[in-house]
């Protein structure tokens, strides 16, 4: 997808959280930091995001839970990534 955002992540965790609490995860770069990830997904997706909190995997990936806004529905934007 870009420099920041590898791909999202489509697991069953990643559909409870978008259906419970209007979040995605995406697998990102382990370089990229909260306000440039916030930044890139904005910009590449047209949605508000409210928050971003990033996890390290045991395998060394880097990945990012992001809270949109309540206007933006996570299910829309999984919609038009074809995670749906």
């Amino acid at each position: 997808m870009s420099q920041v955002i590898i791909n999202p992540v489509s697991t069953e965790k990643s559909l409870r959280l978008m259906e419970a609490e209007n979040k995605l995860i995406f697998r990102v770069s382990t370089k990229a930091n909260k306000q440039e990830i916030k930044k890139e997904i904005e910009e590449l997706l047209g949605a508000k995001v409210r928050s971003v909190n990033t996890a390290i995997t045991p395998r060394g990936h880097k990945r990012a839970y992001v809270k949109f806004d309540d206007s933006t529905p996570a299910i829309d934007i999984a919609t038009k990534l074809g995670l749906m």
